[in-house]
């Protein structure tokens, strides 16, 4: 029976939109402006924020070698204090608690820009330090900066000798047993620590002074630190004797010129040093006290490149100047790449072309640091930054091969063509396959890094000096593999065992370059999978419950900083977008009922808090440098990551 035709008052009642609908309205959205915001030249940079050591030791640095300006200083202080918590501290993530260092380095830029210290925000500051142990309980690295200052005694800091470099690379503490960002900063600081420079400020830092100083308690250390201990008072009795005896004066002379030699060698094409802030300020600050004169070619390029690394933006205050610790174009651009790959769009889409022949450009070809124990290895391999070419990293060269894959490029055999990425994309394989460590996994920059003895020094007293396998980074390298059709090779088998037995008792996995076990858990699951392992066996299904117990009430996953350093964190914190995507890429890869409730959950959540440019609102810092030290905040995290997510929820759907 025909009713007939409605009333025009009638409301006829429509069924909501299913979760593929929403799914596909938010990925478009997102897909959208990660597109509009891709360079002309191919990339995706988003800026990286770190803390406000970086602008601290700017002015700092600057003011060393006598070219700080009132513009630079005014423009950093704005922004310094613009980051500082209410109980007058300064933290190293947003929403983490203040740190004594961090809050020392920021007071003495305060005090350069000419805050007085009876100013209410510096007297909050200087109260928590003095209660929280003043000056003598910083760390290392800020008591270098105010000795370089005449505010702390060089007799008491950690000797570094320059001799060091000529340690065999088999001998104990050469300088390749640490990690490639922390060598880069150690040979140019023993040049630092030699001259053991004082310059005079127009303050002094009294204020910063607890009224009990406690020295390191020695009797509570174990035997490796107690050992180091009387070494380090050997070595200060030995530096005394260089004042007084001719001849070690020539040895060490002529350390320090082998050390200039190294560090000059390894100065990039825009004059950075590894892409990243601290080796590069303390080589200038090396090369500058061995008489290189501002006007040398080496410290002319190295001052402008940190342009470059320099942001300004005008606020309702006035302009601000800040710094950033490292950029990331490599990294974002192939993590862009996979994303849009992961949201279908064609692989000869000009964007994803654009952005391939970019990277294939970046291929290092040259030398590098890692030969020191890869010799035969060819060279090949990508870095995280526009230029590092001696630094290509296992992380960045893994991503690539997973990008590229997936993109068609017109035929040929120059740059950009198909036979460029195809032989690239070998020469790849072949050297991350090289650089697996000795027990199967893979570091982030070097193979077998993993000796303990250095981190035992009085001098290594912030973030991680060495780059032992990680769980995050072996996934990735052992889902590149896969994609490449190597899942039975015996690189990937290893690969995989490795992340077998790594697995933590909970069911997670460590994670050392993002926030954490959100982070590990969200790599790992989708290369075992892609490596063979079946999504029913144990270690698949135990990471599942743990992502499924960790969902917050609102659909999303996040989990707090703080969970480096206090268990009770793991897994917990307020929902993140780009966390939430990796719970979500696990899920989605490992499958099962139970699984997709959850991921149908988490896809609510990313669609019911984006915001209408289609990205998301994250100002939690989700990307690490050093555990429990340093953390890195990027903008793309929060879109890359939930595209990819959306994306691979549509496929599967």
């Amino acid at each position: 029976m025909n009713p007939g035709p409605l009333a025009p008052d009638t409301v006829v009642a429509t069924a909501p939109p299913g979760p593929a609908a929403v799914a596909r309205t938010a990925l478009d959205r997102a897909t959208s402006h990660l597109l509009g915001i891709q360079h002309d030249q191919g990339w995706w940079q988003g800026e990286l924020e770190t803390n406000v050591t970086m602008d601290a030791e700017d002015l700092l640095f600057r003011e060393f070698l006598g070219v700080r300006t009132a513009e630079q200083t005014a423009a950093a202080a704005r922004w310094i204090r613009s980051c500082q918590r209410s109980d007058g501290t300064w933290a190293n993530f947003s929403g983490g608690d203040g740190d004594l260092s961090t809050t020392v380095e920021a007071y003495v830029a305060l005090r350069l820009a000419g805050d007085s210290p009876d100013a209410s925000h510096m007297a909050a500051a200087a109260s928590w330090i003095r209660d929280s142990g003043g000056i003598a309980a910083t760390r290392v690295f800020t008591r270098i900066w105010l000795a370089m200052f005449g505010q702390w005694s060089w007799d008491d800091l950690p000797v570094m000798p320059p001799e060091l470099i000529y340690f065999p690379a088999w001998f104990p503490l050469n300088v390749y047993d640490w990690a490639c960002w922390a060598r880069q900063t150690i040979v140019p600081l023993t040049i630092v620590g030699s001259f053991r420079p004082a310059r005079s400020l127009p303050f002094g830092l009294a204020e910063l002074h607890a009224a009990e100083a406690t020295a390191a308690d020695a009797a509570g250390a174990d035997g490796w630190a107690r050992a180091f201990q009387r070494i380090d008072r050997v070595l200060h009795g030995y530096e005394r004797h260089l004042r007084r005896r001719a001849p070690a004066a020539a040895v060490r002379t002529a350390a320090i010129r082998r050390c200039a030699e190294w560090i000059i060698a390894r100065q990039e094409r825009d004059g950075c040093w590894g892409g990243i802030q601290p080796p590069w300020v303390y080589s200038l600050i090396a090369l500058h006290l061995l008489g290189y004169g501002l006007d040398h070619p080496v410290i002319q390029r190295g001052l402008a490149g940190l342009d470059r690394f320099t942001i300004w933006e005008d606020t309702a205050d006035g302009p601000v100047r800040r710094l950033e610790a490292c950029q990331s174009p490599v990294w974002d651009t192939v993590l862009a790449m996979i994303a849009l790959e992961d949201a279908g769009l064609p692989p000869d889409h000009q964007a994803l072309q654009s952005a391939a022949r970019w990277v294939l450009a970046e291929e290092i070809r040259g030398p590098g640091d890692w030969q020191v124990r890869r010799p035969g290895l060819e060279s090949s391999g990508w870095a995280f930054e526009f230029d590092n070419d001696s630094y290509p990293d296992i992380d960045d060269t893994a991503e690539v091969v997973l990008a590229l894959r997936r993109v068609t490029l017109p035929g040929g055999t120059g740059p950009g063509t198909s036979a460029h990425a195809t032989g690239a994309t070998a020469r790849a394989i072949t050297w991350l396959s090289g650089m697996q460590s000795r027990d199967g996994g893979w570091g982030a920059f070097d193979a077998d890094n993993t000796g303990t003895l250095v981190t035992r020094l009085p001098f290594c007293d912030f973030g991680e000096v060495i780059d032992p396998p990680s769980a995050d980074v072996t996934a990735h390298t052992v889902e590149a593999l896969a994609a490449a059709g190597l899942s039975a090779s015996r690189a990937a088998r290893r690969g995989v065992t490795w992340l077998l037995r790594n697995q933590e008792p909970d069911g997670s996995w460590f994670g050392r370059w993002g926030a954490n076990y959100v982070y590990g858990t969200g790599a790992v699951v989708p290369a075992l999978i892609a490596a063979g392992v079946l999504p029913g066996k144990p270690v698949i299904r135990r990471a599942v419950d743990w992502l499924i117990r960790h969902q917050n009430p609102d659909g999303g996953w996040g989990e707090d900083l703080r969970s480096y350093e206090d268990p009770a964190w793991a897994g917990r914190g307020e929902s993140t977008a780009s966390q939430t995507a990796w719970a979500l890429l696990a899920l989605l890869a490992a499958g099962g009922e139970e699984a997709m409730r959850s991921a149908d959950r988490g896809v609510a959540w990313l669609a019911a808090t984006q915001r209408e440019d289609g990205t998301w609102d994250e100002p939690q810092f989700t990307g690490t440098g050093f555990p429990g030290d340093f953390y890195i905040h990027s903008p793309l995290y929060r879109l890359v990551f939930p595209i990819s997510a959306l994306g691979r929820y549509l496929g599967g759907t």
